[in-house]
């Protein structure tokens, strides 16, 4: 039987298992709260699809595998991390009830650390063919594409990341970017240059077309209006990302621009309930998120340890 049906009391919940949950769990421990770390998916976060990890201080490059092997395998040695393991809702109160596909927990204090997933085109084919020519991850699905027609859409450092790493895979890679000049790091862009991948400015993907799976993308340059198909046998997409906030906003967090408002420490509009990491904005990068997971957490230990909070039993 876990804590859990044991009726366990938590002092901090935290939802998410990317760096800014792991790191949250550390701090929260090593403070002498008694927390557990949720994940739906696996522990590590989007960090495990990056190809090479270069900003990362005290690793000059890292596979993005391996960094999250060390954060998860560092944080599992002060908190439980259960993964695979789904929230479906939170029930408020004094005491948070935090309802998930298998047990509910109760816990003094929540934290999100929920991230962000990959934001869609919302065009003609892209539900169709997800998973039968159309990606969000190179890294994941990549391999199936060695030598094979693919088209990169986005002009940010995941874009870019995206379409140098399937270049190094063999594929003939386009590039479609709806502005004239990219987003991405300026190593990254003199990388595509050298390495000659076609990048098509201005353009925006109206459709993707195909049969059993991807055949061709419609492409129309938004200055000219001109409309182009491109044979390919695979569309990645890399346009941003879509913070996860159902579940805070379902509680009654404040939401602004899409992200959790937060303040300098992580704390929200709502008492006892937090967030960090990519969910609430800013760079958006795993050190800040690491960071933010430490400030979250110390600030629960701070909110909790107040004289005038009054533990139930």
């Amino acid at each position: 039987m876990s804590e859990a049906e044991k009726g366990t009391l938590f002092d901090l919940l935290i939802i998410g298992a990317g760096p800014a949950g792991l790191a949250a769990g550390i701090y929260a421990a090593r403070s002498g709260l008694k927390a557990v770390v949720l994940d739906k998916g696996a522990a590590g976060g989007q960090v495990l699809l990056i190809p090479a990890v270069e900003n990362y201080p005290g690793f000059s490059k890292i596979a993005g595998w391996e960094l999250a092997e060390k954060l998860v395998a560092h944080a599992r040695g002060y908190v439980p991390i259960r993964e695979g393991e789904e929230v479906k809702a939170i029930d408020t109160g004094e005491v948070f009830e935090v309802v998930t596909d298998r047990e509910r927990y109760r816990t003094r204090a929540l934290l999100f650390a929920t991230g962000a997933g990959p934001r869609k085109l919302g065009v003609p084919g892209e539900s169709e063919f997800s998973g039968r020519g159309v990606s969000y991850c190179a890294v994941c699905d990549g391999f199936f594409f060695r030598n094979k027609r693919v088209v990169v859409v986005g002009g940010g450092n995941a874009a870019l990341t995206d379409a140098l790493y399937l270049k190094s895979l063999g594929c003939a890679v386009i590039l479609v970017h709806r502005r004239d000049t990219f987003r991405a790091e300026h190593h990254l862009q003199e990388a595509v240059r050298r390495e000659a991948i076609p990048v098509i400015y201005n353009s925006v993907v109206e459709a993707i077309r195909g049969d059993e799976a991807v055949t061709a993308v419609t492409v129309r340059n938004l200055k000219e209006g001109a409309v182009q198909e491109i044979p390919a046998d695979g569309v990645f997409i890399a346009v941003g990302e879509k913070p996860n906030t159902e579940l805070a906003a379902a509680i009654g967090v404040e939401i602004a621009a899409g992200f959790i408002v937060v303040d300098r420490a992580g704390r929200t509009n709502i008492p006892r309930v937090y967030a960090a990491g990519d969910v609430t904005g800013g760079v958006r990068q795993i050190v800040t998120a690491v960071s933010e997971g430490a400030t979250a957490a110390l600030a629960a230990f701070e909110d909790l340890a107040k004289p005038y909070w009054s533990s139930p039993s």
